[in-house]
């Protein structure tokens, strides 16, 4: 998916401070690299989008630390079979991969990460600093990731109201809504999908299963109900960005979606800017996170690098660009980081296409954070098994 951003003119002033002290901590513990290095990100989870003005600055910032940052994207379920295979021949030319739980769990599955426990000194006290969800999230990266960015996420539903009048309530409309319009809805694969996953992970929630965090036990209403609702789905995409290209073109009617993946479209144009969205009864938030980890093998002058790079990005300076233009609505992983200090991009963007309904639902919604990593690989195969096969 494209998206669009806006440079936040910081002034050199701001990234001179910053040299010396990000987020009023001294850096001086960490070991300055002998000359300055280039890192290369790998971004798996659209996640440039909100952090690649961010990490341009820290150049400006640290001239002495990192040269040139190099960014590069590629898909999810692709980057750890890569990693291993970098690995394993001793040439690991990814230095920061940046994603969302999806390859957070499969790279902590197959051990592919590096295990910061040794080096959360070098660090600021998350506790202290993030929200409190954000917080619980980052206790899913088990110290082999930090949190970046945070957004409640969903489940949600978005409907096009002139060709959606009566939109579904409760997942057994959604599902009665499916059979009389066949083929009008569209979710992408949860492995490599936010809104698929989280439609995944929140469906327990709605549909009262016995163990909400167990899908090989505790799910079996939710395995149920997705095998008849694909009864009525043409195929699945593989990618959100594919769902919200036929939920514009008008081939879908409902499509699956959270906070920014509605927002972001509709800034962007792809899908109309009177599109609604709606909850289902018994909604819970499944939260999600993108988080910067590190695969095994980089040098350990780079990891230097990429630490003082990972205070610089919690910094509430540059946790402002994660409103982006809604892409991960709100966006910001740590405390006090209101819109105001966004760019100014960020917040015409939002004030126009944000939704008000959007603070009261987080407020008066449970929030429930994803399954753990051994739980999501599973979740994933089940689906990819039970699901996504019958569609080829």
């Amino acid at each position: 998916m494209h998206i669009t951003r806006r440079r936040f003119m910081g002034t050199t002033a701001a990234a001179a401070a910053g040299a010396t002290l990000f987020g009023g901590r001294a850096l001086a513990a960490l070991a300055q690299p002998s000359s300055p290095v280039t890192i290369t990100v790998a971004d798996v989870a659209g996640n440039l989008a909100l952090t690649q003005a961010a990490m341009e600055r820290y150049t400006a910032a640290r001239p002495e630390w990192a040269s040139r940052i190099a960014f590069t994207k590629a898909p999810a379920p692709e980057l750890p079979g890569k990693l291993r295979a970098q690995q394993a021949a001793g040439r690991v030319d990814i230095d920061l991969v940046l994603t969302g739980t999806d390859a957070l769990s499969a790279g902590l599955d197959q051990g592919i990460w590096t295990d910061l426990s040794p080096y959360m000194a070098d660090l600021p006290k998350l506790e202290d600093i993030y929200i409190p969800q954000a917080f619980k999230m980052q206790g899913m990266a088990k110290n082999h990731g930090v949190v970046v960015s945070y957004y409640p996420s969903g489940p949600l539903i978005e409907y096009m109201p002139d060709r959606v009048p009566t939109p579904p309530k409760t997942a057994d409309e959604l599902l009665a809504w499916s059979k009389t319009n066949p083929n009008k809805l569209i979710y992408a694969r949860p492995a490599n999908s936010g809104p698929g996953r989280t439609f995944l992970m929140g469906l327990p929630y709605l549909l009262g299963d016995s163990d909400p965090r167990d899908p090989e036990k505790g799910w079996e209403k939710t395995w149920a109900y997705l095998e008849e609702l694909g009864q009525n789905i043409e195929y699945y995409a593989s990618g959100t960005t594919q769902t919200m290209r036929e939920f514009g073109e008008g081939t879908r009617d409902i499509v699956v979606t959270t906070t920014g993946w509605d927002i972001n479209p509709r800034v962007l144009g792809t899908v109309p800017a009177e599109a609604m969205v709606g909850t289902l009864q018994g909604f819970h938030w499944v939260t999600d996170a993108h988080y910067m980890v590190v695969p095994k093998g980089v040098s350990e002058e780079k990891l230097a690098v990429l630490l003082d790079l990972m205070n610089f990005m919690l910094t509430p300076e540059s946790q402002a660009y994660a409103y982006d233009e809604g892409y991960f609505y709100p966006g910001p992983a740590v405390k006090d980081v209101p819109l105001s200090m966004a760019p100014e991009s960020s917040r015409a963007a939002i004030e126009e296409f944000g939704r008000p309904e959007y603070d009261e639902w987080i407020a008066s919604n449970p929030l429930e954070i994803p399954l753990d990593a051994d739980k999501i690989v599973a979740a994933f195969r089940i689906w990819d098994e039970r699901i996504g096969a019958k569609k080829g």
